[in-house]
């Protein structure tokens, strides 16, 4: 966390949002309120937006700089800190900035992370003191990967997405590759085509050689960049998600870089460290 006072004086502070990856995702199941149930390995990666916060002298909430792709009244950091006025009546407000790297739609959990950072943090400041429990309430009617951010841990995930396990993860680095395109995660999992009866599997008798993302045939039949991608990474690359992004994992950061030197130019990409804990748990640490 950084902070600093702007033009006008009044304190900003700069807070993580950190992106993730699904390592594998299995549709197991439909649900009856429309969502799908899942199984799936979240991991946390040392990289990703950036979201500035500033407490407001009134109730307003305001996104005064951010992406031009997305609107300020559809940005989950606007409906984030809306959902948590109206969850605990508090009176404050807040100007909100966002610095985004992570690609929407790219299957990374950018939105997400953005909206739990601002939920997280707003909780503190304004002083609403919600717990984990109620936090997550008010996190999930904003997204389904919103969860895993708020509970800050690389996590086991079922339901739809909801139900965590925090698991430690042997340290790897990740070369992530962007094709240029946006993938709606509401018209994968509407596709006929979609697996919807994967088995269930078992942490303890999880191996990595007999899981796969359920999502990634139907993305790659729609999204010929995406198919070029996982393609030019070879057999071991996977989609995140159900976005276009694609990666692969290697044991150092040296592994990662030279292979990412040779990504064509059309695309974009950047190497990241997985984590077990998300950086925003130590920048909350120092709020007393």
């Amino acid at each position: 966390m950084s902070a600093h006072a702007d033009s006008e004086g009044a304190a900003l502070s700069w807070w993580p949002a950190p992106a993730k990856l699904n390592l594998f995702l299995h549709v197991v199941g439909r649900r009856n309120d429309g969502f799908h149930n899942l199984q799936t390995l979240f991991q946390l990666l040392d990289w990703g937006d950036e979201i500035g916060i500033e407490i407001a002298a009134d109730a307003r909430i305001e996104r005064v700089a951010g992406p031009t792709s997305i609107a300020p009244e559809e940005d989950l950091v606007v409906r984030a800190a809306r959902a948590l006025q109206q969850a605990t009546g508090v009176d404050r407000g807040a100007r909100l900035r966002v610095r985004k790297r992570v690609p929407p739609g790219g299957g990374l959990g950018g939105g997400s992370s953005d909206a739990a950072t601002v939920l997280r943090v707003l909780n503190k400041l304004w002083g609403t003191a919600l717990g984990p429990g109620e936090l997550e309430r008010v996190g999930l009617e904003l997204g389904s990967d919103v969860p895993v951010f708020l509970n800050g841990s690389s996590a086991w995930a079922e339901g739809r997405g909801e139900r965590l396990t925090p698991m430690e993860l042997p340290e790897a680095w990740y070369l992530i590759v962007h094709p240029g395109v946006s993938v709606s995660t509401a018209s994968i999992f509407q596709a006929p085509e979609l697996t919807r009866n994967s088995p269930l599997v078992t942490m303890r008798g999880f191996s990595p050689a007999q899981t796969r993302n359920d999502c990634e045939p139907v993305v790659r039949a729609r999204y010929p960049e995406v198919a070029a991608a996982l393609d030019w990474l070879g057999p071991r690359a996977r989609l995140s998600g159900t976005g276009s992004s694609v990666f692969l994992a290697f044991e150092g950061a040296a592994q990662a870089e030279r292979v990412a030197a040779r990504v064509p130019d059309e695309w974009t990409s950047f190497v990241a460290r997985g984590v077990n804990r998300s950086p925003l748990d130590a920048a909350l640490a120092i709020i007393t």
